[in-house]
């Protein structure tokens, strides 16, 4: 595809990954994604006491899938030496938008069965498989997706297609430094490079330098205004504290989206914005907006549980939060479901919460094997249903290759949780320096004053993170509520 059309797509799909052509291995290599996803499922069943043999299981039918996936995808035949123009034609952005993601990877396959050198269907077909990746959650295919976008810069060296595709990669398997260099290359060969202009601001948001982020958010928004940059432009004034500017842009962006994916990705980010400030009447509009939308769409399915639980609705939030962990396993849900379980406490439910905890921990390992940094989603996990030694460990890790409020608060915790809560201070201190608005961290910040001995401030800040989300969270809510009960004695 031409780069118009690439860079057209929905700012939402981070999409790449495998270069094969043949139908028939699409076929099997999607046959052998769904055994490794329904692989690491199993080790909910098996319980924690099989969790190391599990994991070790998923690993070695990871090994032969990523094995098998080389040879099916490995032939790359182009047999001749010249390079053919991209064919904007090749494939309809139409079709990449829609939201039939397997059925646009098949077009573009059996677009390059017949061009093989066309370097912009490349690029193209290694960002669809990093959508997919990111929209079924199997990691395996980031692998096939970097041979794709490979193929492109191959074919035609410096295309910003192809740096545009690998900024995208980098981001996506958490590779934040490597995004930046991507998308600077990108836009040194095109300045107005939509997908790059994104990329660079994920990029400086992921490092934590928030300022030339902002910058840059204003640069893309002068050079490419539309849905990706807006979307971004509304998270930069979030992380600042100014919510009501990034809901202003956010509503102006829905106003502009058409395609279902558009409204559905629009629509949900709307829907986070307000149950973080603790609208949930309102967060459950727009994810009922993102849902009429695209019912399958997974933040939106998420976060209506999420609002759902702390609307009191338990029920309906344990339903909707299994039916997102049936489809995808992945650490954000798991742990909230496992919340839930926990937080119901019905027989067996503890038992089952485990199970959840366990799947994290199989899903970072598969991560891992593909190149994936995953010591933030390592860190999270671990310190409350985890091994905190390793949570510490991941969280340290992750601080040393970028400073964010979302990296300051998980080494906090990590910290907190393993007893070194003068070491915490400073960092929970960092995690709400910059106004943004997060109950968790909040609540953080309360326990952890509260250990070190500052009673006064650990009230304000519990009293200010009940008050802003009084549902953040099943069970740091209530630790919150004892928390504070318990200090104002």
């Amino acid at each position: 595809m031409s780069g118009s059309t690439t860079d057209s797509a929905p700012e939402d799909e981070q999409s790449g990954s495998s270069e094969t052509v043949e139908p028939s291995a699409q076929a099997d290599d999607e046959t052998v994604a769904e055994e490794k996803i329904a692989a690491v499922r199993r080790v909910s069943a098996a319980g924690r006491r099989w969790q190391a043999a599990q994991l070790a299981g998923c690993a070695a039918l990871l090994a032969v899938a990523l094995t098998g996936g080389s040879i099916a995808f490995g032939a790359l035949r182009d047999g001749g030496t010249a390079t053919v123009a991209s064919s904007s034609s090749a494939v309809s952005p139409g079709l990449m938008a829609s939201g039939d993601l397997d059925a646009g990877i098949k077009a573009i396959q059996a677009h390059l069965r017949g061009q093989p050198r066309d370097f912009g269907s490349w690029a193209t077909l290694g960002l669809a498989y990093v959508e997919q990746a990111r929209t079924k959650g199997d990691p395996s295919r980031y692998p096939q997706a970097e041979q794709a976008l490979k193929k492109s810069l191959e074919l035609a060296p410096d295309n910003d297609q192809g740096l545009a595709g690998l900024a995208a990669l980098a981001a996506a398997r958490h590779d934040f430094k490597g995004a930046l260099t991507y998308a600077d290359r990108t836009l040194k060969q095109n300045p107005y490079d939509e997908r790059a202009l994104c990329s660079r601001i994920d990029a400086l948001v992921e490092l934590g330098r928030y300022a030339e982020a902002s910058k840059a958010a204003d640069l893309a928004d002068e050079r490419r205004p539309g849905i990706p940059v807006f979307t971004r432009y509304a998270y930069v004034h979030e992380l600042r504290g100014d919510v009501r500017t990034a809901r202003a842009v956010l509503e102006r962006a829905l106003s502009t989206a058409t395609t279902p994916g558009d409204i559905a990705y629009v629509a949900a980010a709307l829907g986070q914005l307000a149950w973080n400030q603790g609208d949930y009447d309102t967060a459950l509009t727009d994810y009922a907006r993102a849902l009429a939308a695209d019912d399958a769409y997974l933040p939106a399915l998420e976060g209506r549980a999420r609002a759902q639980s702390a609307s009191g609705h338990r029920a309906a939030a344990v339903k909707g939060m299994e039916a997102v962990v049936a489809r995808y396993p992945l650490p954000g849900p798991l742990v909230a479901l496992g919340e839930l379980y926990e937080d119901r406490g019905a027989d067996g439910d503890k038992a089952r919460a485990g199970d959840q905890y366990a799947l994290v921990d199989a899903w970072i390992a598969l991560a891992r094997a593909n190149g994936v940094n995953a010591d933030l989603d390592t860190a999270l996990a671990a310190a409350d249903h985890g091994d905190k030694g390793s949570a510490l460990k991941a969280a340290r890790a992750e601080w040393a290759r970028r400073h964010t409020v979302h990296t300051a608060d998980a080494l906090a915790w990590a910290l907190h949780v393993n007893g070194r809560d003068k070491e915490a201070l400073p960092y929970t201190r960092q995690a709400t320096a910059t106004g943004y608005r997060n109950a968790s961290f909040l609540y953080h910040r309360g326990i952890i004053e509260l250990a070190t001995g500052d009673r006064k401030a650990g009230r304000s800040h519990l009293t200010s993170a009940l008050k802003l989300n009084p549902g953040f969270s099943p069970l740091g809510a209530r630790e919150a509520r004892k928390a504070l009960k318990e200090a104002s004695k």
